[in-house]
């Protein structure tokens, strides 16, 4: 993407536009900063420190106390040691310009010179303390700030995940807790700058009044520089993250383990190759263009600082020449100056950056605030210890945002328990938001799911969850495993051989276990070393033996044979069957109608709606939807195969 004037808008590049469909400007949460940042003074930052400091020190506590206590303490006695240093050396310059021999003034100075060794001793101890504590706080700070992130995002409701605004949130603030990090040292040296400043500052006006406008005027033009250079950085970062982002994903995939294969039968490596070259040379231009900006605004403030040093130089030439300050109170107006100038350059650069890492801090706390008000309420009416059945009132649902037509519409059923219930339909019908509701992964828009009487809404969530077991259709494959993979199903429970084995008896999984290398201690991830990768049909057992694992009431299984041959599908319906005899609820989610003739019920849906209800054979004989879906796969096997011609 070639630049256009200094702004870093541009069109989109001729890869952007065929690979990605056109400029790639999505918004991940980064612009809501921009306007902000832009906008900002030196007055306006400095305005804000206070709360940045404290939302930085709020962090460091939070993870170490004793460390926080160390670099404030350190900070604080460093500053006084330069104050203390700058005033010896005023007392040295005093003693050794006056008059005098040299042997008298030499050793009239040497109590400010073992002042200042001292002092510079200190520092330096401080120094090291205050580096040590920082060094400790950074990493404890991130993992803390990870640890709520990732705590607060797992105790949401599922509705929030799937929110489109809440994950961009969750996009945003992921960055939080590096941030977080870098806001300690940050905070450390913005501290440092502020304190030796104002021991500079204060030295100035001790020796002359006039002498602290002329730092200020010398340091003006660098944080002019430093502030302009920062805004287009950090615009252009906003602007071109996703592009970056692109340029990753296209190198990613000619090392993606998925992706190698088409790779090498399609030849799409000098495609992708090419298109990764002209992507990179559009950041480029783009990194070339923030770097002639970036020389034009430092030469112009180079100007500026170089006409203000001369001019305070120049002042302090007057000063000297009228009498109006000693020699010696002039050198140490020099040495002042200078460590005044170099930490109001670094105060500015520092806070600069602070601000930035801020914001993202804050789309963090916003994050810990917005999911604790969406979190899965904790407490609620008890359940039935065994309830008889499970029933929907006249339940309707809607994805957000979905309103065209409801998930669930005016759904009245019944699911007694202890039998194996068939749901089935057409793709689209409402089956598997059914479960979910059933699982209390959403709650009806209106009607009622009642437990023998007990409204699931206000029942306890974490004790409903606690009674389901759950087999996805795309259930998760963890990169852990056969043992995890497994016991992951009711992870705190402890983990015994005893409940594995049966777990992998009752899904029929023993055989995918005894051909694995390493039996259950195999690692399920074949991107890491030692690594092993399971057919789908393997995986289908697998998770099976994990709903098996953790021994709810009720299992729910969503298309459980669809990776299997003809010959294992049997062989996993007779083990859902078998779960159903020891009284386990199961409820049955498939296309293949044939599967379900020993369900106790068949629930049909379509459209959202409840059309029909009944035994197999009742359904068969009503000659509905049921009994035409059925004759339809029915003849998939019972239509002739034409015979070959001759010839």
């Amino acid at each position: 993407m070639g630049s256009k004037g200094d702004s870093g808008q541009a069109g989109p590049s001729a890869s952007e536009q065929l690979l990605f469909g056109g400029p790639l400007r999505y918004d991940m949460g980064w612009n809501q900063h921009t306007d902000a940042f832009l906008e900002l003074s030196f007055r306006a930052m400095v305005t804000r420190l206070p709360a940045m400091l404290g939302s930085s020190f709020r962090l460091a506590w939070q993870a170490d106390p004793r460390a926080a206590r160390i670099v404030l303490a350190a900070e604080a006695g460093r500053g006084v040691t330069q104050a203390v240093s700058l005033l010896a050396v005023n007392s040295v310059l005093g003693r050794l310009i006056t008059g005098g021999a040299i042997a008298d003034r030499l050793h009239g100075a040497v109590p400010a010179l073992v002042t200042m060794a001292a002092v510079l001793l200190v520092g330096a101890l401080l120094r090291a303390a205050s580096t040590y504590a920082t060094g400790r706080l950074e990493p404890k700070v991130e993992r803390v700030a990870t640890e709520l992130y990732l705590e607060r995002a797992a105790a949401v409701e599922l509705a929030a995940i799937e929110d489109h605004a809440f994950h961009k949130l969750l996009d945003t603030a992921q960055y939080g807790a590096s941030s977080a990090r870098r806001m300690i040292s940050l905070a450390t040296r913005v501290m440092n700058a502020v304190i030796s400043l104002i021991a500079a500052a204060g030295v100035l006006t001790v020796l002359h009044p006039a002498l602290l406008p002329l730092l200020v005027t010398m340091t003006l033009p660098s944080a002019w520089g430093a502030l302009t250079n920062a805004r287009r950085r950090y615009e252009s970062f906003h602007i071109w993250v996703q592009h970056a982002r692109a340029g990753h994903l296209i190198s990613g995939l000619l090392t993606e383990p998925e992706a190698a294969p088409e790779i090498r039968v399609h030849g799409v490596g000098p495609f992708l190759l090419r298109h990764f070259h002209s992507m990179s040379e559009s950041a480029e231009a783009e990194q070339a263009r923030l770097a002639r900006l970036a020389a034009r605004t430092g030469l112009i403030a180079a100007t500026w600082t170089g006409l203000a040093t001369a001019a305070t130089y120049a002042t302090l030439g007057g000063l000297l020449l009228s009498g109006a300050m000693a020699l010696s109170v002039a050198g140490t107006a020099v040495i002042a100056i200078r460590t005044g100038s170099g930490s109001l350059d670094t105060l500015v650069l520092a806070v600069n950056q602070l601000h930035e890492e801020a914001l993202f801090v804050g789309d963090l706390e916003k994050l810990y605030k917005e999911a604790a008000e969406r979190a899965i309420p904790v407490g609620g009416a008890a359940l039935p210890e065994e309830p008889r059945e499970i029933r929907f009132e006249n339940v309707t649902f809607s994805y957000p945002g979905e309103s065209t037509h409801p998930a669930l519409d005016d759904v009245t059923l019944r699911l007694p328990l202890g039998r194996i219930i068939a749901l089935v339909g057409e793709n689209g019908s409402g089956k598997t938001t059914l479960v979910k509701l059933l699982a209390g992964l959403y709650r009806p828009d209106r009607g009622r799911i009642l437990w023998d009487g007990v409204d699931a809404a206000t029942a306890d969530r974490h004790q409903l969850a606690d009674r389901i077991a759950m087999v996805a259709q795309n259930f998760k494959r963890w990169p852990f495993t056969a043992r995890v993979n497994v016991a992951v199903g009711r992870s705190a429970a402890p983990l015994t051989e005893e409940r594995l084995a049966g777990a992998l008896a009752e899904a029929g999984a023993e055989d995918v276990v005894a051909d694995l290398p390493r039996g259950l201690d195999t690692l399920l991830a074949r991107n890491f070393s030692g690594g092993h990768e399971l057919s789908g049909g393997q995986w289908q057992r697998l998770g099976i033996a994990r709903a098996a694992y953790r021994k709810g009431r009720i299992l729910i299984v969503d298309e459980p044979t669809a990776a299997l041959d003809a010959r294992a599908e049997l062989e996993v319906f007779e083990k859902i069957r078998a779960l159903a005899g020891t009284g386990q609820t199961v409820v049955l989610i498939t296309h293949r109608l044939a599967s379900v003739r020993h369900a106790d019920l068949v629930h049909v849906l379509d459209q959202g709606r409840l059309v029909e209800s009944g035994t197999p054979d009742e359904l068969l004989l009503s000659g509905g939807v049921y009994a035409e879906l059925y004759a339809l796969q029915a003849d998939q096997f019972t239509a002739k195969v034409p015979a070959p011609k001759a010839g």
